[in-house]
């Protein structure tokens, strides 16, 4: 694995992609990649921020792989992926991009560590070297936790920990053979990580960094503290299981020191309607022109009240998903039909995804106050008061009005383990890796299709049919991707290193938090 410093598209790409998104002025650069300190600081945040977010919900993980393994969208015409065939191409693409942007990531923090360079990198509106440094330790945390969920052991480093384990992110650009660390060391040094930068961000609570380069939160140390804590909150609420002591800890620390309390603290990356900074689901849609991607009846059924525990409409049905062309009608694609029935719903005749989540500038959330809510119920013992605070955070980020947010809140069954998880499950549409996270986690919802259900019943040619779920992978949902095939050969003793300690390199094998 090359892990090469590479800039996005080049200056004037991330320039028309600042200036539209953060109102933020970059002068072009003709950089070297393998000289850094020629690229400023907050260029190389635009550019990793915008390399991250790409990467996790690109079609190969998020719209091809985690959203239909949660069952959110539901393909037509071509159904291999939501029965778990997953091309290996897509760990390769993943893999590469979201490694590009940690090099970036860590660039800023050689520049603001390096005594040649300190003093240039705090130039104009970057920042303390300190502060610069706790943001890209944070966006480093966000990136690899999600290399590890989909994953399990990965090539990871850290700011704060020189384990022998930890070097995936050499000063050595050429280096092809990085260990892979195990998952539990990766999880219990991401909330140290993340403890130190949020600590060090609180002490400058009121100061800016990055300045209008950082699209998530404009240069916002507090806001920045606040996703620290958050995010470990999800990081410790995972591996609570594991190590109960460690998890509770840091959960009481975050706590204490200041989470998410509204929908204003989210952390959302913003895209453009400007060529080539599109969302990510646009360009898989809008501009390539398909319409591979329905929302799955799964989803249309739950939030119609005929499937799953909620009896009643959900307010945020016509947010998700779009009316069919042919009727108006909210109808579902069925998930995982074979590939010889995906073509039985013409597009007219499902709901495809609505024009809010298909938005050119749609904000890609990163976390929300919602699941920081419904954490926080589940650590309370699934209490009734975090259970519909994060049901209104929900509501209200998808814009329900407030009548219609009582008076669903109003009708839902009380809380408890099954109906916190699947109100989480609804609020976490469209973050599909988190999503299929939580689902390997919990459990839950309930609902989701398994196999062997019953899919489609109707008549074709004068006779009545069944379509049921067979995976062609598997028989359950996926507990990780493969590794990308380049790793066998390029880093074949460490890979191999790998899969002795976490097990065959297949999609059911279970990564160390699911075991």
């Amino acid at each position: 694995m090359k892990l090469l410093n590479i800039l996005y598209t080049g200056a004037i790409g991330i320039s028309l992609f600042a200036s539209s998104c953060s109102k933020a002025k970059f002068a072009e650069i003709n950089t070297d990649p393998n000289r850094p300190a020629s690229v400023p600081t907050p260029t190389l945040l635009v550019t990793a921020e915008k390399q991250l977010v790409n990467a996790l919900r690109s079609e190969e993980i998020s719209l091809r792989g985690a959203q239909l393994f949660a069952q959110y969208f539901s393909q037509n015409i071509y159904t291999d992926q939501s029965r778990y065939r997953i091309d290996q191409s897509y760990s390769d693409n993943y893999w590469t991009a979201t490694y590009k942007a940690l090099n970036n990531l860590n660039d800023i923090i050689k520049l603001n560590t390096d005594e040649s360079t300190r003093a240039i990198a705090t130039a104009g509106t970057a920042g303390t070297n300190a502060n610069q440094i706790a943001i890209v330790r944070i966006l480093k945390s966000y990136a690899f936790q999600s290399l590890t969920d989909v994953f399990g052991n990965i090539p990871y480093e850290s700011y704060g920990n020189k384990d022998p384990d930890f070097e995936a992110l050499q000063q050595d650009p050429d280096n092809l053979t990085p260990k892979y660390a195990s998952q539990e060391k990766i999880y219990k040094d991401i909330l140290n990580e993340l403890q130190q930068a949020a600590d060090t961000l609180l002490k400058y609570s009121s100061d800016k960094t990055f300045g209008g380069a950082d699209i998530i939160y404009k240069g916002s140390n507090a806001n920045w503290a606040k996703f620290a804590n958050s995010l470990r909150l999800r990081v410790a609420n995972r591996i609570k299981i594991k190590d109960a002591a460690l998890a509770t800890a840091h959960i009481a620390d975050a706590l204490a020191k200041g989470v998410f309390t509204s929908n204003s603290d989210n952390a959302v990356f913003k895209y453009s309607k400007t060529s080539p900074n599109e969302a990510p689901l646009f360009r898989a849609t809008v501009t390539a022109n398909r319409k591979d991607f329905a929302i799955s009846d799964v989803l249309i059924k739950t939030l119609q009240g005929t499937r799953g525990p909620f009896k009643i409409v959900d307010p945020r049905l016509a947010k998700f998903a779009k009316p069919t062309a042919a009727d108006g009608k909210f109808i579902g694609q069925p998930y995982g039909l074979p590939l010889a029935a995906g073509n039985l719903f013409p597009v007219d005749k499902i709901s495809l995804p609505s024009d809010l989540i298909n938005a050119a500038d749609y904000g890609e959330v990163l976390m929300e106050y919602a699941e920081v809510a419904f954490i926080q119920a589940e650590n309370n013992n699934w209490d009734q008061v975090n259970y519909e605070k994060g049901i209104r955070a929900s509501l209200e980020k998808w814009g329900v009005p407030q009548a219609d947010i009582t008076a669903y809140v109003s009708e839902l069954p009380a809380a408890n383990k099954e109906h916190v998880l699947t109100q989480k499950y609804l609020a976490l549409f469209n973050q599909g890796v988190e999503a299929w996270s939580e689902i390997r986690r919990t459990g839950y919802p309930l609902f989701l299709t398994k196999a062997g259900d019953a899919l489609w019943t109707g008549t074709i040619n004068g006779e009545t049919v069944t379509y049921y779920f067979t995976p062609e992978v598997g028989k359950e949902i996926p507990s990780r991707f493969v590794y990308p095939l380049k790793e066998q050969s390029t880093n074949k003793a460490n890979y191999q290193a790998a899969l002795a300690q976490q097990g065959d390199d297949v999609i059911n094998t279970k990564v160390w938090w699911n075991k």
